[in-house]
C-alpha cells in the first residue's frame, strides 16, 4: 500500500496541536528541516518536545513559541552555535518549561519506548545535579498532560539487596519525524551512516512520518535487505523531499550548508533578526520547492559530497595542487 503524500498532507493529517513529538537526526546531521518548516507554516503549536541531541530544528520551534514543554540533553548547531540561542533565551527568560537528562539517559529512554517498557531502570546520573535538581517542578508537572509527574524515582534493585537505581519515565510519543536517504512507497526506509535514535522513535511513535531524499521501488529496497533500517509497518506517511535535511548534512548526499548555518547563528541572537530570518526562509515560502528555488541550483550542487571523502569539496582546486 502506498503511503506517499505531500508534505502539507502529511503534517496536516498526522501532527496535531499539543502532540508529544520527537525529531530524528543529530544536531547538524539529517535533521528533518523541511517537515519542521511545514509545521511552522501550518501554525501548529503547544508541543511537548523530546529534543534528544537537537539542533536548529527545535531551536526554531522554540523560538516561534510552538513548544509548551521540552525534554532535552543538548540543543546546538555543533560547530556554529554551541548552545542554540533561541532555546537558551527562552529558558533564561522563563518562557520555556524544560527538563534535562544526560544524553545517554535520553537515548536509552527512547530505546525503552521502542520496547514498550513501563519505565527504565538505570544507574546513570546518580550523584549529579541531573537528579538532585529538577527543571520542571512536581507541581508544574501535574498541570502538563503529556509530561510525567516525576522526573525520576529511586527504586530498589530487586536482584541486589540494598542497591538503589534510578527509574526514568518512558516517553509516550505521538509523532516521530525522520529524514532518510531512501524510502519505498510503503515506508520501508534505508538510513546510511549513523542511525542515531531514529529507528527507536520510528518504532515507538504512534504515528511516524518519513521524509526521504529518494523515493525508490520495492525492487530497489529488496536488492540488499541488510540495508533496511525502518520497516514499512512502522511508517504512516512517506514524503519525497530532496534536500529535506538542508541546511544540515545528509550522509552520502550533501554536506551541511555552512553559510546558512552561520547566517542563522547571527540571526538567532535577537528577536528581530530571528523573525526576519524565519520570514525569509520559512514563512515567505509556500513549500519546499520554493525553498529549493530560493537556494538555487549552484548552491545545492556545491554541497554534494565527494565520493570517498563524505563531505563537500571543490575537487577541481585539489587537482591543480
Amino acid at each position: 500500500m502506498s503511503k506517499v503524500c505531500t508534505m502539507s498532507e502529511a503534517i496536516s493529517k498526522y501532527v496535531k496541536n499539543g502532540d508529544h513529538i520527537v525529531l530524528g537526526g543529530f544536531t547538524t546531521n539529517r535533521k528533518p528541516y523541511a517537515a519542521v518548516y511545514e509545521i511552522l507554516r501550518q501554525g501548529l503549536k503547544d508541543f511537548v518536545g523530546e529534543g534528544g541531541p537537537a539542533g536548529g530544528d527545535w531551536d526554531m520551534l522554540i523560538g516561534e513559541n510552538r513548544v509548551k514543554a521540552y525534554t532535552n540533553c543538548y540543543t546546538a548547531n555543533s560547530g556554529f552555535t554551541n548552545v542554540s540561542r533561541r532555546f537558551r533565551h527562552k529558558y533564561e527568560t522563563g518562557e520555556l518549561i524544560m527538563e534535562d537528562y544526560s544524553q545517554d539517559a535520553v537515548m536509552l529512554m527512547l530505546h525503552a519506548a521502542s520496547l514498550g517498557l513501563p519505565f527504565l531502570p538505570v544507574k546513570l546520573m546518580q550523584g549529579t545535579d541531573l537528579v538532585d535538581k529538577w527543571g520542571i517542578s512536581k507541581e508544574v508537572r501535574k498541570t502538563l498532560e503529556k509530561v510525567p509527574d516525576d522526573k525520576f524515582v529511586y527504586v530498589d534493585n530487586p536482584f541486589k539487596k540494598g542497591e538503589k537505581v534510578v527509574a526514568l519515565p518512558v516517553p509516550q510519543i505521538d509523532v516521530s519525524i525522520i529524514h532518510v536517504q531512501k524510502a519505498s512507497f510503503d515506508g520501508t526506509s534505508i538510513i546510511l551512516g549513523d542511525e542515531f535514535h531514529d529507528v527507536d522513535i520510528a518504532v515507538a511513535g504512534k504515528k511516524t512520518i518519513v521524509t526521504c531524499e529518494e523515493l525508490v521501488s520495492d525492487e530497489e529496497i529488496r536488492k540488499d535487505p541488510t540495508l533496511t533500517s525502518i520497516p514499512g509497518f512502522c511508517v504512516d506517511a512517506v514524503v519525497h523531499v530532496p534536500y529535506g535535511a538542508h541546511p544540515s548534512q545528509c550522509y552520502g548526499y550533501y554536506d551541511y550548508d555552512a553559510a546558512l548555518m552561520k547566517e542563522y547563528d547571527v540571526a538567532s541572537k535577537t528577536d528581530e533578526a530571528f523573525d526576519a530570518y524565519m520570514k525569509k526562509w520559512v514563512f515567505d515560502l509556500p513549500d519546499h520547492d520554493a525553498y529549493l528555488n530560493k537556494l538555487g541550483a549552484t548552491r545545492l550542487i556545491g554541497l554534494k559530497v565527494v565520493p570517498g571523502l563524505g563531505y563537500a569539496k571543490d575537487m577541481t582546486k585539489e587537482a591543480q595542487k
